[in-house]
């Protein structure tokens, strides 16, 4: 990940490839925001003329790269990042304004070396978010372009590797911007290097959960995934259990084995927690990880199967999460659970009719096999309660329902208890993260009654994105707080990128479950 530092030098004075600097919509035309006063008399006091003449208007995420002037700053090149509408007299750019324009800019400068950011910092929040989002925008994944990567050769020759890294290391032109500067931080404010100490952790753990969405199927089956927990279980002191298709069979775990037994590769359940020796709460995040959805037996039409490797990012972010909260030394203890399974065809794969008996005891009848998810999650959220943590919070890629009601970029929550929705909602949107609460009407319930079983998974075709709630909220231990965020839209960015958010996996959740995590350290757990 890309190093950021905080600088006193001055946007002049900083020795740098290029230095950006905010502009924003102003009621008369294109207006400088603060941070941007050194390059403007650098321009003789005109910069904002020379943008307005060059088409800028400060829109959110516009990018105009223009020629310094031959003498006044060090820097060759101005970067000038649009923030959107510019805010009242004496008022403040918001936090997220500031995270997508530092993402944007950051994009922009892809395969430069160091640029210095003179966005505004005002206060600590702002220090925090322009450091989020260059971090952020700095990402690219590569572990498969150029001949001498190994991943690329494995790839090519159809070989299992690890999960990639997008590195700076990659080929031409795909490096991220490699060093980035804060103009006008303060290295020796506490605040201010803590705001960025998390920053860096966050980005980094976003980025981990990036990377493992975007690596191929064949290179990260259930088993592959389990390994990387592993992995970073064994450099962050975690505690990491796997249990494999013989101890998901002795256990009992009917949802995830008959998601997973139609593929070569076979399933797993993986535990990784973080405790605080202070800790007074517990958290449990469980995540769907179907490392590739065919849709089994009820296969998926053409058109809809090219990008179902993204099937495993509730599990990557319950992972990231995990992580962070580990790097950051949060005060509570965090468990993550993550279903790890491939959903195929073949002639041993679930058939619609087949019925389950799932870890809790209770029978599903599977009437589309594309409905898997939710098997795989109600094996984990049964399991999670028996261990009575505070609350529990199910992320997953769960259904197209959600996307045609909320759209692409914004996910979905629907809980047991409205003031922890409330909650959630609020957190999310604290983080930079587009999320709505929905309802669990509970009319609904009676939808899935099954004539030959407890329970079928799938009711009618309306509503389906709260049906599959519903169903997993049976598998919720009473008494137990839970949420599910559905995360289908904005956990894979299939267009183009913008602001921080990159084409590709986008890590979606990781930060509405760090601020949760870091909510419930502080004693404020709603």
């Amino acid at each position: 990940m890309s190093p950021l530092t905080l600088s006193t030098s001055s946007a002049t004075a900083l020795r740098a490839d290029a230095v950006v600097v905010g502009v924003a919509k102003g009621a008369k035309g294109p207006e400088l925001a603060p941070g941007a006063e050194g390059v403007d008399k650098a321009f003789g006091g005109k910069l904002a003329r020379v943008l307005d003449s060059l088409g800028a208007a400060g829109g959110e995420g516009e990018i105009t790269k223009l020629p310094a002037p031959a003498e006044g700053l060090k820097a060759p090149v101005v970067v000038a990042v649009g923030l959107g509408r510019a805010p009242a007299k004496g008022g403040a750019y918001e936090p997220e304004a500031l995270r997508r324009a530092a993402g944007a800019a950051a994009r922009a400068l892809a395969g430069t070396e160091k640029a210095g950011f003179a966005l505004p910092l005002a206060d600590v929040p702002s220090v925090a978010a322009v450091a989020e989002g260059a971090l952020l925008g700095a990402y690219t994944f590569t572990a498969y372009r150029g001949t001498e990567d190994k991943n690329a050769k494995d790839a090519k020759a159809g070989k299992n590797g690890k999960a990639g890294k997008g590195g700076k290391d990659a080929g031409k032109g795909g490096a991220p911007l490699a060093e980035i500067v804060l103009v006008g931080g303060k290295p020796r404010d506490k605040a201010h290097k803590t705001a960025v100490e998390r920053a860096q952790v966050l980005a980094a753990e976003v980025h981990r959960a990036r990377d493992l969405i975007n690596t191929p199927s064949n290179a990260l089956d259930p088993a592959a995934f389990a390994a990387e927990v592993e992995k970073a279980g064994r450099e962050h002191k975690l505690k990491v259990e796997v249990l494999d298709e013989k101890a998901l069979a002795k256990g009992g775990y009917g949802g995830i084995l008959g998601v997973g037994q139609g593929s070569e590769a076979p399933p797993r359940l993986v535990r990784i927690a973080y405790t605080h020796p202070k800790a007074k709460k517990s958290l449990a995040y469980v995540g769907k990880g179907i490392t590739y959805d065919s849709g089994g037996i009820s296969l998926k039409p053409a058109g809809y199967n090219e990008t179902m490797k993204c099937d495993m990012s509730g599990a990557a972010a319950v992972f990231g999460a995990v992580v962070a909260a580990a790097r950051l030394g949060l005060r509570v203890n965090v468990t993550g659970w993550l279903a790890l399974a491939e959903n195929m065809p073949s002639g041993a794969a679930t058939r619609p009719g087949d019925v389950l008996t799932m870890y809790s005891g209770r029978t599903v009848e599977v009437l589309n096999t594309d409905a898997e998810g939710r098997l795989v999650l109600a094996d984990a959220l049964t399991r999670a309660c028996e261990e009575s943590p505070d609350a529990v919070v199910d992320v997953a890629t769960l259904t197209g329902a959600m996307v045609v009601a909320l759209g692409d970029r914004t996910f979905g929550i629907m809980a047991n208890d409205d003031a922890f929705r409330t909650s959630l909602f609020e957190l999310a949107g604290e983080a930079g993260e587009d999320a709505w609460p929905m309802p669990a009407p509970e009319h609904l319930r009676e939808t899935i009654d099954s004539p030959v079983a407890d329970l079928k998974n799938i009711g009618g075709r309306m509503g389906g994105g709260l049906l599959a709630g519903v169903f997993l909220a049976e598998f919720v231990a009473e008494g137990t707080t839970w949420a599910h965020l559905d995360i289908a839209g904005p956990a894979f960015n299939e267009s183009g990128p913008y602001g921080y958010t990159p084409k590709g996996g986008t890590g979606s959740a990781v930060r509405t479950l760090l601020a949760l995590a870091e909510r419930t350290a502080a004693g404020d757990l709603g």
